[in-house]
Parts: structure tokens; C-alpha cells; sequence
């Protein structure tokens, strides 16, 4: 059978919540626990029977946690027929505003509190630059995603924005196009994030913490155009419900016997070249660079700003329609048939089986 992450965890995850019982997160912990429980007896499950072959198979549930790579795929595909009813038809922009590398152990360390800043600052500034009458001149809609990984698995928080190229104006009924190929200068974003950030976070406790040279440095910020949007939401996607790495992702383990010692070699593709190489870490460096991902408790990690905030919905769909009588919406690429929950075809005949039995979990409570 192929290397799954729940193999790793379960071989390693003992040790390593033992070596770092007083310092691993609740919501690391978690992760780990129901990610070795997902689809095993201990959740439970249903008994199938096949008439023809009288094969019998076990079907058992999965542990819903967002950080599972086996679970959360419907969620995505639902979650992008969702924004593409939502997109207007004009040019849009991918934005992406990346955290200095000075903030990154403190983001880790406070990452509720600095991921929403994150989202505040990049936000505000964004809005308050498009307001300028020099380029915008109105408000923006903005649809946030927060992203923390590079494909090596390494701690790298940012933001991407999908924004569309205009905005409305003070009359709530003027819309208000941006200039092609260009949505607000990058420069002056960049520095205007910065000071966002600086004057957010000087309202916490972390402050004092921080080098004065941060705020003297350039802050990355990147904005590129995206066509329709329908492109850029296919890309951000699988980010709101998918992990840091796949199964898929994963080559092999050797293990010996010691955390500190067995290695796991994953894949990933360099973003310059698009060549596939390897990985290898120990194991328990695997897993502390895989739970630095994992979001804390009940966070939000995707936002929406100005037009597209929930409660104005309604004023979002009559722009829709202004704006469809003079640029038609284009037509959306076909999505994959969506899954349909049915009995499993035996693994032996390939015909259909029959539900026998439900199994109860093996735990006190399910997940």
C-alpha cells in the first residue's frame, strides 16, 4: 500500500508527543489524533456485502479535521461553484502580500492573533489605495485566502486577494473601472501595508518585540493580472481545503526505530524550472514542519472585504447585473461531476454491494 501521512503519525507521533508534551498545541495534537483515527475502527463505519462473489468490505468514516489529507475534497469544488457565482465579469487581479521573514517565529508562536492582522493590514491598505481617485476611486470587493506553506513544506505565511479591476463609486450605483493591466501601484502598497501592520500591531503586546529595522525594510507585495478570475480561483482552491502535502506527495519512510532517526522523503515541484526533486527529513522534523501548518481552533482563513462581504450581497448581485449588460459574463469551464454518495462496487467483481451493518466507533466519542 502507498506511504499515507496517518502511517508517519502513527509510527512517530507516540515519541514526538511525548517529547514535546509540554509545548505541543492542543490544536496540534488534535490534528494528529484524528488524522491517525481517519477511516480506521476506531471512528467506526458500515459493513458491505457482495451477493455475487460474497466479498466483504468495511467502509470507515473519516475524521473530518481540515487538516486531513484524505478528507475535505467535495468541500473545495463546492466551495469554487460558490465564488464563480460570485464573480462579475471584468478583468480581475491576484494580489499577495507575503510577511518579512523577521515575523515569522512570532507569527508561529501567535498565530491567531498575527494571521488576522495579517488579513486586517493587507486589507485596509488595499481598500484605502483603491479609494484614490488616481486609480480606483471607489470601493473594492476582495476575497481573501490565507496560505502559510511553500511546497518544501517551509513556514512562509501570506495572503493572496482575488480582487476585480474596478469599484463602485460613493453613489453606490457608478462602477468605476481601473485602468487595464493595472490595479494600484505595488510600491506604494507595499509601504502602505507596512504602516498598516506597524500601527495594528502596536495596539498588542507584541509589539515590543519586534527589531525597529523591520519597519524599515521593503515588504513584498505582488499583484498580477488574472484574466476573468475563473483561473485564479481554480489556483486558490485547493488551498482552502487541502493541507500542506498530500499522500500523494509522499515517496517513503525508513524507519528505524528512532523518530530522530528515520527519514521520510516527500516530492515537490521547484516553482522556477516546474522539475520534480525529493525531500528527505527526519521524521520528526517532518512532522514539526507539517503541524506549523495547522491553523488554530475554529480560524477563518478565508475573507471577504468591501462588496463581497456577506451582508451586502444583495447590492453584489444587482452589480452583477449592470454589469452584464455591457460585458456578458463568459462562459465557466466544466467543473468535475461532483461525487455521489453510493453503495461501493466490490473490489473483487466490481459489482455492487449491499449494506449489512453499521459499526460503531471504538472511541468514547466520535470527531
Amino acid at each position: 500500500m502507498a506511504l499515507e501521512l496517518a502511517d508517519i503519525f502513527r509510527q512517530s507521533g507516540p515519541a514526538y508527543r511525548q517529547k514535546y508534551a509540554s509545548k505541543l498545541l492542543p490544536s496540534h495534537r488534535q490534528a494528529m489524533r484524528a488524522i491517525e483515527r481517519c477511516r480506521t475502527a476506531a471512528l467506526g463505519g458500515q459493513v458491505y456485502h457482495c451477493p455475487s462473489c460474497d466479498e466483504t468490505h468495511y467502509s470507515y468514516h473519516s475524521c473530518r479535521n481540515r487538516h486531513c489529507p484524505k478528507c475535505q475534497q467535495e468541500q473545495a469544488q463546492e466551495w469554487l461553484l460558490l465564488q464563480e457565482a460570485l464573480l462579475l465579469p471584468i478583468p480581475y487581479f491576484l494580489l499577495t502580500f507575503t510577511l518579512p521573514a523577521q515575523l515569522r517565529q512570532l507569527a508561529s508562536q501567535n498565530q491567531k492573533c498575527i494571521y488576522n492582522l495579517l488579513f486586517r493590514a493587507s486589507a485596509q491598505a488595499t481598500q484605502q489605495l483603491a479609494r484614490d481617485p488616481r486609480f480606483v476611486g471607489g470601493q473594492i470587493g476582495l476575497v481573501g485566502v490565507l496560505h502559510t506553506w511553500t511546497r518544501q513544506l517551509a513556514y512562509h505565511p501570506h495572503v493572496h486577494y482575488l480582487v476585480p479591476g474596478g469599484g463602485v463609486h460613493a453613489d453606490g450605483q457608478t462602477w468605476l473601472k481601473a485602468h487595464h493591466n493595472f490595479f494600484v501601484p505595488v510600491q506604494a502598497l507595499s509601504k502602505l501595508f507596512r504602516a498598516t501592520f506597524q500601527c495594528l500591531l502596536q495596539k498588542t503586546p507584541l509589539f515590543t518585540q519586534i527589531s525597529p529595522k523591520v519597519w524599515q525594510q521593503d515588504w513584498v507585495v505582488h499583484c498580477k493580472a488574472v484574466g476573468n478570475g475563473q483561473t485564479a480561483l481554480r489556483y486558490l482552491a485547493p488551498y482552502i481545503y487541502r493541507v500542506a502535502l498530500s499522500n500523494r506527495r509522499l515517496v517513503r519512510m525508513q524507519d528505524t526505530g528512532s523518530m530522530q532517526s528515520s527519514q521520510v522523503t516527500f516530492q515537490y515541484r521547484t516553482s522556477d524550472t516546474g522539475q520534480l526533486k525529493q525531500c528527505t527529513l527526519s521524521a520528526e522534523k517532518f512532522m514539526q514542519r507539517f503541524l506549523q501548518h495547522v491553523l488554530p481552533r475554529a480560524f477563518v482563513k478565508v475573507r471577504y472585504y468591501g462588496f463581497f462581504g456577506a451582508s451586502v450581497r444583495p447590492r453584489l448581485f444587482a452589480l452583477q447585473q449592470q454589469l452584464e449588460k455591457t460585458s456578458p459574463r463568459p462562459e465557466s469551464e466544466p467543473l468535475p461531476p461532483k461525487l455521489v454518495h453510493a453503495s461501493p462496487l466490490c473490489p473483487h467483481c466490481g459489482q455492487p454491494m449491499l449494506f449489512q451493518r453499521t459499526l460503531p466507533p471504538t472511541l468514547c466519542r466520535s470527531p
